[in-house]
């Protein structure tokens, strides 16, 4: 079992600002990637972004891609997700996961932690 715990999520304005982190055990940070995904209420899970070593793998949706970016700290195991610009309709429950291979396919992913709410008020 790989245990992830998010974290950062809480209300926020529409365009303000939020960072969320992720935080994995080593084993699981330095041999998986790591994702970053968001389900808002009615919706299916949407990707977001997701690194591994030295690559990064972004969402094809111009808008997130454009507003929201991925980091990792490695000596803390540690994934961030920045979101700036913030907008409404990013009001969803945002989740990172771990799989062993590339993928935008939330379905690649056996590993999931327990999700951090953010709310954006207009």
């Amino acid at each position: 079992q790989v245990h992830l715990v998010e974290s950062g999520g809480g209300s926020v304005q529409a365009g303000g600002s939020l960072k969320l982190s992720c935080v994995a055990p080593e084993t699981t940070f330095s041999s998986r990637m790591i994702g970053w995904f968001r389900q808002g209420q009615g919706k299916d899970r949407e990707f977001i972004a997701a690194c591994a070593w030295n690559t990064v793998l972004t969402s094809d949706q111009e808008d997130v891609k454009g507003r929201f970016t991925i980091s990792r700290n490695d000596a803390e195991n540690t994934v961030y997700l920045q979101m700036s610009r913030l907008k409404p309709e990013d009001t969803a429950v945002y989740y990172c996961a771990a799989a062993p291979m590339f993928s935008r396919d939330p379905m690649q992913y056996p590993y999931w932690g327990q999700g951090t709410q953010v709310t954006v008020s207009a």
